[in-house]
């Protein structure tokens, strides 16, 4: 039995909307692992923060906390990466407000106490949501904010520092677009030209004109190195790009020990530009 071109044809081009349709759920199990419980709380770091419930663009219920400082000085508006919840990072703040930075962290919608479910353009109008409070309901001065982004929320870092104004814009285990880390998954090779290029750092990072610090792990495991490097050669001056051997994607703040909060602490004072 013969089988016509038109029939294949028409099959090959559902497939293809069914593909269309259906990739933002593929691609959403491959990039979100939110949790709920908080495992840690800032009372057992020690911490002085402030409980943060705010609403989102879309009437989303977001949730955050903020640590101030006696100096109150700049304010990093950390966005973290696409595991866990805030009180996962809570030693990291803790040793970032030992440096006397503020910090305001908060959870995407779908993670810890935050409602809904996340998604690309979700998490962008969480972090530019997280921004408009600091600025309209805490009284930050848009000059003494720094976003700054880890893993996945280097690129809702980047959509800040496009959509609004900040101090600089700090990037650190970045990739260049979610097309190009399904092109390190054998699982994708072979359907990486069918692929959209979502999360488009590569694309917009040109497009940012405040200061920039790329900070990237040599032995990154996850975000290839060469991806950083990329990101850096890609963006317009003032741009610093800072590569910490032996780090992997996790532990950069680890490894990178003191010098890399001394080099954080510098560009925030923008020291490396005077």
């Amino acid at each position: 039995m013969q089988i016509k071109w038109s029939v294949l044809l028409l099959i090959f081009v559902l497939m293809g909307i069914a593909f269309y349709v259906f990739y933002p759920r593929i691609e959403n199990f491959f990039v979100f692992f939110p949790d709920r419980p908080h495992e840690y709380a800032p009372e057992e770091y020690k911490l002085k923060f402030r409980d943060v419930c705010f609403g989102g663009r879309d009437d989303k219920g977001l949730h955050g906390w903020f640590f101030p400082t006696p100096e109150k000085g700049p304010v990093l508006l950390f966005c973290h990466g696409n595991a866990g919840n805030i009180s996962h990072r809570l030693e990291n703040i803790r040793l970032l407000v030992d440096r006397g930075l503020q910090v305001f962290i908060f959870d995407y919608r779908g993670y810890g106490r935050s409602s809904g479910r996340p998604s690309e353009a979700g998490i962008y109008n969480d972090g530019l949501a997280a921004y408009d409070h600091l600025v309209k309901r805490l009284g930050i001065p848009p000059g003494d904010i720094i976003a700054f982004g880890r893993s996945l929320g280097a690129a809702v870092a980047l959509e800040i520092a496009l959509q609004r104004e900040v101090r600089s814009l700090i990037m650190e285990s970045a990739f260049t677009s979610t097309k190009d880390m399904a092109g390190t998954m054998f699982l994708f090779g072979f359907l990486l030209p069918l692929l959209p290029v979502h999360y488009d750092n590569l694309g917009k990072i040109p497009h940012v004109r405040t200061p920039k610090l790329i900070i990237h792990g040599r032995e990154d495991e996850i975000v290839p190195f060469a991806m950083g490097r990329k990101l850096s050669e890609s963006a317009c001056p003032p741009i610093l790009f800072y590569a910490i051997d032996g780090a992997g994607h996790n532990d950069t703040y680890i490894v990178g020990g003191r010098a890399y909060f001394d080099k954080i602490v510098s560009f925030v004072r923008q020291d490396d530009f005077q």
